[in-house]
């Protein structure tokens, strides 16, 4: 990689001359072809990787067997920093959507670098804060999805069928039919059949068909209610997995910005000594 290729990084824009010469030299290429994995998630995290062309697509794989796509890469960007700054394994699938050329830096290097060069540590920090912004606006997004289609998973024909009477038993719809119904009844018991009606007055026939609808329609409606219910604590559930994972994401960052401004201070008071 060119000195001119770097400056288009903007994680190493912020670097002198001096700097970016020793970093060029300290990167490796790597040819990659379309479709190749550069690492799994669970795998070490021994380099980080810089896109001088093509494209990266960061992926994990959802518990429902699904592969979900974080993010994708494209010129300028850079990955892989995560496992190199807390020494553990990739979080993380990173796959090759178009045939790419990278820059490559090793864990051993890339720890030396960023004690010597704090304002790129500084960059790297924002741009993880702005990738767990995107992850978290993803996870709720997919979240939402995936609790609609596990809930429609688990409905039975009788659970569709208590949701089809519980919702036109609420509208106006089943209103204006049971007032059309009931006139109908007593018009047709006390004018058209008024010689051989089949309910008189006070129509308890009517008052029974009444009744029996109601003690029907009741348990329908809670049934509907409770597989209503029965989804709002899945989503809270959820939404609470989403909010301990992103503490703990944070409380991670937080611990590498600790780690990061100890060695800062560390290199500034060798600067003071020297």
């Amino acid at each position: 990689m060119t000195i001119d290729t770097l400056r288009q990084v903007p994680l190493f824009g912020s670097l002198d001359d001096e700097a970016a010469k020793r970093l060029c030299e300290l990167l490796e290429t790597l040819d990659c072809k379309t479709g190749t994995f550069l690492f799994r998630a669970g795998d070490s995290g021994d380099a980080m990787y810089v896109i001088e062309h093509g494209k990266v697509r960061i992926c994990v794989q959802a518990a429902d067997g699904h592969q979900v796509t974080l993010t994708e890469f494209g010129r300028g960007d850079f990955f892989g920093e995560m496992a190199l700054l807390g020494g553990q394994r990739r979080s993380a699938d990173a796959l090759v959507a178009e045939g790419a050329r990278l820059a490559v830096l090793s864990r051993e290097l890339f720890l030396s670098f960023m004690r010597r060069n704090p304002n790129v540590a500084l960059e790297m920090l924002t741009a993880l804060a702005n990738r767990l912004r995107h992850t978290d606006e993803l996870l709720r997004h997919s979240v939402t999805r995936n609790v609609n289609v596990e809930e429609a998973a688990q409905r039975t024909l009788a659970d569709r069928a208590a949701d089809i009477i519980a919702e036109f038993g609420g509208s106006w719809k089943f209103i204006i039919s049971a007032v059309f119904f009931f006139n109908l009844w007593i018009l047709t018991n006390s004018w058209l059949l008024a010689d051989r009606p089949f309910d008189v007055y006070p129509y308890l026939l009517l008052s029974t068909v009444v009744n029996m609808l109601a003690i029907l329609q009741a348990p329908i409606i809670l049934m509907s209610q409770n597989r209503q219910a029965h989804k709002d604590r899945l989503r809270s559930e959820i939404d609470y997995q989403i909010n301990l994972k992103n503490e703990l994401a944070l409380n991670e960052i937080l611990d590498r910005l600790k780690t990061l401004e100890q060695d800062c201070l560390r290199l500034t008071a060798e600067k003071q000594r020297h």
